[in-house]
């Protein structure tokens, strides 16, 4: 370890109260805290208590307040629409109080919640902010999501108003997201909004209901800005779903101080940018790298930040990437693995790279997956600057693991996001809670309390909280992922402990996927697993028995399981292959061996479990895996 990192490091862990005292200097607050930390209730934590602070007038106000109003605070790039346009931190802040405004006089107050379903364009983000302008509480869902899912997200997080888009808009298809919300609506009836504001996209103009529906610019036009309203630090700024292991989504609380706190100190300390740098984080704004590293996160610090509707290939093709780059002067980009292994594949000889001005461009950081060795080493070759993988979770908010660029640079391990960053002390436990020694393959989990910027706990499901991440492995916060730490401490996160499987960053519950297999009427029993995908990552692969005396076209069925899935959780499931077999492979107890039947797909060595009820059935798995094509 650098002597920087290691103080830096040490001092969080031994001095967290005086380490996040100073850390908080870089946060604007109407009110100071009363202490740094309470963590006089455990397993439960707070961080900041007594403080009062706005998040919206920390990413705008006082950077026009203090002559940084000119800056270009948010650069929308879409060649989906063909449309590109800039908002200086003035004009950001001036649509931001107009339409918070607008949501005042629909009756919305500290507190309330207000969900937005739109894609990647301004109007989510300035509704974002709007709501942390008046300590509404925002819960964004992913626009491709089916109106089952969403009506989940209703029915948890009872919305007082939804803000939506009239439609998407993917490379060559555009998808209407009316009809979708009204679905949805219907089917989460016992908690319906009082109103829905509809952004009409001139690709296709939505239908209004008279009596719940309100047309977006209309509502704007006629508001009073409004100001930015004190909240508390610990009160939240946002809560965002994901996936449980048992299909039902889980929503994860982020509270206001301590996430400012937190995202303020990793701009510079583990991306290694300054004040007036452009920083491009290529996701969605529905995800939680949307959350902190498109809107929350650059706008504190004072950055350009780039929001982009498109793909990393196909709109139009292998070289967006470099020309946003070239064309808004980014500095660091942060994207997943995935972008990069599509971008590979279509360009392996990274022809377009040499095509733009890439002076300007400094890092490039990988996360949302595991980064392969082969993606990482490609892009070092062809980019010729660091790439940097790093770890984190929706839970988490902001990186558990990394390499700090902004201490000091440590030495890149291929296949490990390198060590814990300041505030998190992780380590790798056995089944019993024991710790594993180095190069051990065990449980990765955080000692408590977790730093600024981490959950606190689980909308209105404190218990929720509790069962799924603290239980566990008592005094640790339970990842679900599963790796070892080497004997310089570098991390190495292998797979994932439980049946959350990961699709080009997306996290999604294989017993979510097999429910719904088990609705089929044809279907007795199911399994869902994650396999190796060289694009994504991994994708999801269905097995089905078929009830005694069903005599119909096998491949009838299994193109209703594939339609099932994708009519209930929509194609960011990427559900597309399922296979009918005469029986799973199980223990002797029930326990259906689904990370045998994985290794066979992916074409890992494996041993056939003692535990096995009837050894024979792994064979029959192995002969209609070779038919679907796997291991590929």
């Amino acid at each position: 370890m650098t002597d920087r990192y290691a103080q830096v490091y040490a001092r969080s862990l031994s001095e967290p109260e005086a380490f996040w005292a100073e850390a908080a200097a870089a946060i604007d607050w109407y009110q100071p805290w009363e202490r740094v930390l309470d963590a006089s209730r455990p397993p439960f934590a707070s961080w900041f208590p007594g403080g009062r602070t706005n998040t919206c007038y920390n990413a705008l106000d006082r950077h026009v307040e203090r002559g940084r109003g000119a800056q270009a605070a948010l650069v929308y790039d879409s060649p989906v629409t063909r449309t590109k346009a800039v908002f200086s931190y003035a004009e950001l802040r001036d649509r931001v109080a107009q339409f918070a405004g607008a949501l005042s006089g629909l009756g919305v107050l500290p507190g309330d919640r207000v969900l937005i379903y739109m894609p990647n364009i301004p109007e989510a983000v300035i509704g974002m902010l709007a709501c942390a302008r008046l300590g509404a509480v925002h819960s964004v869902v992913f626009g491709g999501f089916a109106p089952n899912e969403l009506a989940t997200r209703i029915r948890d997080a009872r919305p007082r108003v939804i803000l939506a888009a009239s439609c998407g808009i993917e490379a060559g298809r555009t998808i209407p997201y009316k009809p979708l919300l009204d679905a949805a609506i219907e089917l989460a009836s016992e908690a319906r909004p009082e109103h829905c504001v509809i952004l009409q996209r001139e690709q296709l103009e939505a239908t209004l209901e008279s009596s719940r529906d309100l047309d977006w610019d209309a509502l704007a036009a006629q508001a009073k800005p409004a100001d930015c309203v004190p909240v508390a630090a610990t009160d939240p700024l946002y809560i965002l779903y994901t996936s449980g292991t048992t299909g039902v989504p889980k929503g994860v609380v982020r509270d206001n101080g301590g996430h400012m706190v937190a995202l303020a100190w990793s701009m510079r300390n583990v991306y290694g940018v300054e004040p007036g740098e452009v920083f491009w984080a290529a996701s969605d704004v529905g995800w939680v790298v949307g959350h902190s590293y498109i809107v929350y996160a650059p706008l504190l610090h004072g950055c350009t930040t780039v929001l982009y509707e498109g793909k990393p290939v196909g709109t139009p093709d292998a070289g967006v990437f470099w020309r946003v780059i070239a064309e808004h002067g980014v500095s660091v980009l942060f994207t997943a693995p995935t972008a990069f292994r599509a971008i590979k594949r279509e360009d392996p000889e990274a022809e377009h790279v040499r095509r733009h001005d890439l002076s300007h461009f400094r890092t490039l950081f990988l996360a949302g997956e595991r980064a392969d060795p082969d993606t990482v080493a490609w892009a070092e070759r062809v980019l010729g600057v660091p790439v940097i993988d790093h770890w984190w979770q929706t839970e988490s908010g902001w990186p558990m693991a990394a390499n700090c660029m902004g201490l000091e640079p440590l030495p890149v391990k291929h296949g490990s996001p390198t060590v814990a960053v300041p505030g998190y002390d992780l380590h790798v436990l056995d089944d019993g809670g024991v710790e594993l020694p180095a190069g051990e393959t065990g449980a990765i989990v955080a000692k408590l309390p977790l730093p600024p910027g981490c959950l606190p706990t689980l909308w209105n499901n404190d218990e929720g909280f509790v069962s799924s991440y603290l239980a566990r492995f008592p005094g640790f916060y339970l990842t679900a992922d599963a790796g070892y730490l080497d004997a310089d401490g570098y991390l190495f996160v292998m797979s994932r402990t439980d049946d959350i499987i990961n699709v080009a960053g997306h996290r999604l519950s294989t017993g979510g996927m097999e429910e719904i297999l088990a609705g089929h009427p044809d279907v007795a029993e199911c399994a869902v697993m994650g396999v190796a995908d060289a694009l994504k990552g991994q994708v999801p692969l269905g097995f089905a028995v078929l009830k005694a005396g069903v005599t119909r076209d096998p491949q009838e069925i299994t193109a209703e399981l594939v339609q099932r899935v994708r009519d209930t959780l929509g194609p960011v499931a990427a559900f597309k292959q399922a296979c009918l077999v005469a029986r799973l492979p199980k223990t002797r107890s029930g326990k259906i061996l689904r990370g045998t039947m994985r290794s066979i797909a992916d074409g890992e060595p494996y041993k056939t479990p003692a535990t096995i009820d009837d050894p024979e059935i792994l064979g029959e798995i192995e002969q209609a895996l070779a038919e679907l094509g796997y291991p590929r």
